[in-house]
Formats: C-alpha cells, sequence, structure tokens
C-alpha cells in the first residue's frame, strides 16, 4: 500500500480522502465540484492513471477516484477475497455513502466491468458512460465468447492460463514489486519515454510486499479459474442503461483487451454510442495518449449535458 501522503514528487498532488464504508480502508481522491466524474482503473494500476484526467476535469467537475480493495493506497486484507463482485460490492458501498448520483462512469480495464456492474445495481445513479479501453457488456454469452477468442491470442491472458495451469501464478504475481514494467509492457503502452524513476516508483510501490499483491493476484487468479461473477441486469435495466449517451475510446494497439473482439460489443449495448479508435495506442491508453483523451473526454461531456 501506498502511504496515503506519497506524491510521487508531485505528479499525484490531490488531497487523499478514506472510506472504511465496505470493511477496509479505501483511499479515494475527491476534486473540484459539479457534476460527478467517477473514474475506475483496472489490473494492475491505480488511480494514478487517471492524473492528467482529473488536472483536466476538476475545474467544473467533482471527479472522484477509488483505488480498488488491494490497489493504490487502498488496504490489502489478507482475509477478504479479491473478485469482480467483491470489486463491485465495495464500490456500490462508497456510492451509496457519499450518495453520488447523476454519475458519468469513466472506465479502464477491469474497471469496466466493476462500473457495469454498479449501472446495474443501481441504473438511477448513471447519467452517462465512456469506455477507456474497457470492455462494458455485461456477463451475456457474447461476452463470454468475447472473453475466451480474446485469451486465445492476448498474451496477457494466455501467460494468467498457463501460470495457473502449471501452478506458477501465485509465485510470479506476489514478486510484482520487482517485474512492475515487464509486466505493464506485456499489457501494452507504447510511449517508453514515460518511463522515469518517479513513473515506475508510482506503479511498483502499491507491490512492496507479497502481502501487498493479493489485489492483483486476485483479478488474475479469478479470470483463469472463473471466479469473476459479471453482473447481469434484468431486460428493463439493460435497455435503460443503453439509452444512456455513451462513449468508447480504444487505443487500438492494444493487445490485452483487443478491439477486434470488443468493440463489436460496445457499438451494441450502446448503438447510439461514439467511438474513438487511435491508432498506435496501447491498452494504457491514459498514458499513451493523455491529451487526446482528455479533449475528448471533455467535447463528449460538454456535448451530453446533464439535467440536473
Amino acid at each position: 500500500m501506498i502511504p496515503i501522503n506519497e506524491t510521487f514528487n508531485g505528479t499525484f498532488p490531490f488531497a487523499p480522502h478514506v472510506s472504511t464504508v465496505a470493511g477496509y480502508r479505501m483511499h479515494y481522491v475527491d476534486e473540484g465540484e459539479g457534476p460527478v466524474v467517477l473514474c475506475l482503473h483496472g489490473e494492475p494500476t491505480w488511480g494514478y492513471l487517471f492524473r492528467e484526467l482529473i488536472s483536466r476535469l476538476a475545474a467544473d467537475h467533482r471527479v472522484i477516484v477509488p483505488d480498488h480493495m488491494g490497489f493504490g493506497k487502498s488496504e490489502t486484507p489478507a482475509d477478504r477475497t479479491y473478485w469482480l463482485q467483491d470489486h463491485i460490492q465495495n464500490l456500490e458501498q462508497l456510492v451509496l455513502a457519499l450518495d453520488l448520483r447523476a454519475i458519468t462512469l469513466v472506465m479502464h480495464d477491469f474497471g469496466g466491468p466493476v462500473g457495469m456492474g454498479l449501472a446495474a445495481r443501481h441504473p438511477e445513479r448513471i447519467a452517462r458512460i465512456i469506455s477507456l479501453n474497457a470492455p462494458v457488456p455485461f456477463g451475456q454469452p457474447e461476452l463470454a465468447a468475447a472473453l475466451q477468442a480474446n485469451a486465445a491470442t492476448a498474451p496477457w491472458f494466455q501467460w494468467i492460463l498457463q501460470a495457473e495451469a502449471a501452478g506458477t501464478l501465485e509465485q510470479v504475481l506476489t514478486q510484482l514489486h520487482y517485474h512492475i514494467l515487464s509486466t505493464l509492457h506485456l499489457n501494452g503502452f507504447e510511449r517508453k519515454d514515460l518511463i522515469t524513476d518517479t513513473w515506475l516508483a508510482a506503479w511498483r510501490t502499491p507491490f512492496t510486499t507479497p502481502a501487498d499483491t493479493l489485489g492483483a493476484l486476485g483479478w488474475a487468479k479469478g479470470f483463469a479459474t472463473g471466479a469473476h461473477v459479471f453482473e447481469t441486469p434484468s431486460a428493463a435495466v439493460q435497455e435503460q442503461i443503453s439509452r444512456l449517451p455513451a462513449m468508447a475510446v480504444w487505443g487500438m494497439a492494444d493487445q490485452t483487451l483487443q478491439a477486434t473482439h470488443f468493440l463489436p460489443l460496445f457499438r451494441t449495448l450502446f448503438p447510439a454510442g461514439q467511438l474513438h479508435e487511435l491508432p498506435g495506442v496501447g491498452h494504457y491508453s491514459p498514458e499513451d495518449a493523455p491529451e487526446n483523451i482528455g479533449l475528448l473526454v471533455r467535447r463528449f461531456l460538454d456535448a451530453t449535458p446533464l439535467l440536473l
């Protein structure tokens, strides 16, 4: 766990907030005032991924960025499970405790299934959907087929499945502090100029000890063993969500979540949604293209005003 006041040489200057409503110390950023933008990270990242977006939006939005249990500045309890349904439950409790409404979800990686799980449970609280290389469909046969097809060729998922079969997944991921850079490379980012001592410290510090890696291990193992439960809303709720303003921004060099498998599902769920393909941008699109993404998000927010 990262020390609560750590700013990584001023690159993450946001005041820390802590909630215990979910039964552990959950850290979150809460910057600015205005319509709520809720940013959800994935594996093996934390709120640092959204640092540029927070700065761009906080002048006229309330930007909330939680670290999932086991990631970033949040606690990593030893007696909890780290499956998708656990993260959805934790997020739901935070959202209800803060009484967040008219939420714009901004999701990356497994933040997609977590955020869509929240939307399925509380569609009345969700106003807009933004996917940044994040799967957004619900637990349906089409999603299962896409995940299976993606895993057949995605290096990250191939490694997870092979390591679990060989009994080495825990051995490798509990040492994530030492090989975080190779893990990020395997998932895919293109801007190698980002790699500085400060940047590397920001990504490796959450996993300083094996006990700190339960979140990263849980997400990988849950996929390999089928422990994750994707939320499935009623037909009426799904129809309600599908009418929301939605935008997908996809780094097309993403080899972890490949566009060919997931963008058709976005188009099906959100037939009127916007879609922006970013050539040469990898899986960690907020790292590779913060300026482009910031501009696209701003234009989308401005073009879809909320009736508050």
